[in-house]
């Protein structure tokens, strides 16, 4: 079953990818800067922000969060293969340390 709506043509769709970040909560600020320099270091050429932890966003159901993060890759085998980058994967323990977060990478059409 594709991932997108009938509706539209198989002509005007792009597949693509997006990463999903969600920060719930902060617990340490200072290792949650070292993974944002960190995770700076990996690879970008592929990625594009739709929306960073600074946009506007409200919570419509759910629990509350602090900061919402939106990537778009053009495939989710490139979303995959940033977060299993070595620079990706040498920030990511301080990003798991520093608070409460949740990931999702989603297939979609662009």
């Amino acid at each position: 079953m594709p991932c997108w709506s009938p509706a539209r043509s198989a002509g005007e769709m792009v597949v693509t990818a997006y990463v999903l970040i969600i920060r719930n909560k902060t617990t340490d600020p200072a290792g949650l800067a070292r993974y944002a320099a960190l995770a700076r270091n990996a690879p970008n050429d592929k990625l594009e922000i739709l929306a960073s932890k600074t946009c506007k966003f409200q919570v419509l159901e759910g629990d509350a969060a602090e900061a919402v993060v939106l990537l778009r890759f053009p495939a989710m085998s490139d979303a995959l293969d940033w977060y299993n980058s070595d620079a990706y994967q040498q920030a990511l323990p301080h990003r798991l340390a520093s608070g409460d977060f949740r990931m999702y990478v989603v297939e979609g059409v662009n």
